[in-house]
């Protein structure tokens, strides 16, 4: 199993996951012209995907999920049940309800290379909101973003991943003296908001065990957190937990991240 970051932030979230032949994409949250320019450097075409689950129906995740599967008939997009009058899916040809907190099984338009994806319900002001578990041949895959708080209960199901891809949103301190609105500020740091680096590093000591290898920081906000600021966060969690040998990576807005085996 391979995957790949396409875009991470507030302007729009997407992931692709290479699963034998199997083509999903988690999240599709930039328009659908940017989806296909980001597919294309990954080299991979949108008419070969296969699935999309979508996390929740905020449009930084969920933009051209419809528009891509009217292009794709046999596109299947899975999300949850109140998300499918959502807007950015009233073009999709084909929607599967997600059986969130059970595995499913997907698989190519042939049915080869079956993979399992768990959704696990995760707070956060867009009800609801999961995050995901995938795993193929003996492989698991956490993808964990808009958390509004570390929560013990969700974050339970979902540990010990060999790759992890967790937000690590805001720097409590920049976003008390940043831009934003007090009301969005509010928001933000609430319980349905996103996670601030401390809270994603608590959130770390749940989730990552033995196999984790890879740990990718996600859905930094452009004016409230830095690369640097993540990172040392992330590292010292890490060099706490005895995992000094974790590569850590930082998801990108505006370039496809490497493509990384499982």
């Amino acid at each position: 199993m391979h995957f790949q970051v396409l875009s991470s932030g507030s302007k729009g979230n997407s992931s692709l996951v290479r699963a034998g032949e199997v083509r999903l994409l988690i999240d599709a949250g930039l328009t659908a012209r940017a989806m296909t320019e980001r597919l294309e450097a990954a080299r991979v075409s949108a008419k070969a995907i296969h699935h999309i689950a979508l996390s929740h129906g905020h449009l930084d995740h969920a933009r051209s999920a419809g528009i891509l599967s009217k292009r794709n008939e046999q596109l299947t997009v899975h999300c949850a049940e109140r998300l499918m009058k959502n807007k950015s899916l009233a073009r999709a040809r084909r929607l599967s309800t997600l059986r969130i907190g059970s595995p499913q099984t997907l698989s190519d338009f042939e049915g080869r290379d079956p993979l399992e994806l768990q959704s696990v319900q995760i707070p956060h002001d867009a009800d609801p909101t999961v995050a995901f578990r995938i795993e193929h041949e003996g492989r698991r895959l956490v993808v964990l973003t808009d958390m509004g708080h570390p929560d013990r209960r969700s974050l339970a199901p979902l540990a010990d991943p060999h790759v992890l891809l967790l937000e690590f949103n805001h720097d409590e301190a920049m976003i008390e003296v940043g831009p934003y609105p007090p009301a969005l500020r509010r928001r933000i740091l609430g319980d349905g908001g996103h996670l601030s680096n401390t809270q994603s590093a608590e959130a770390l000591e749940q989730l990552a065990g033995p196999n984790l290898h890879t740990l990718i920081l996600a859905h930094l906000s452009e004016h409230n957190n830095t690369p640097e600021l993540a990172r040392s966060v992330a590292e010292s969690k890490l060099a706490e937990l005895g995992l000094t040998d974790v590569r850590v990576l930082i998801a990108s807005q505006t370039e496809i991240g490497e493509n990384l085996e499982v």
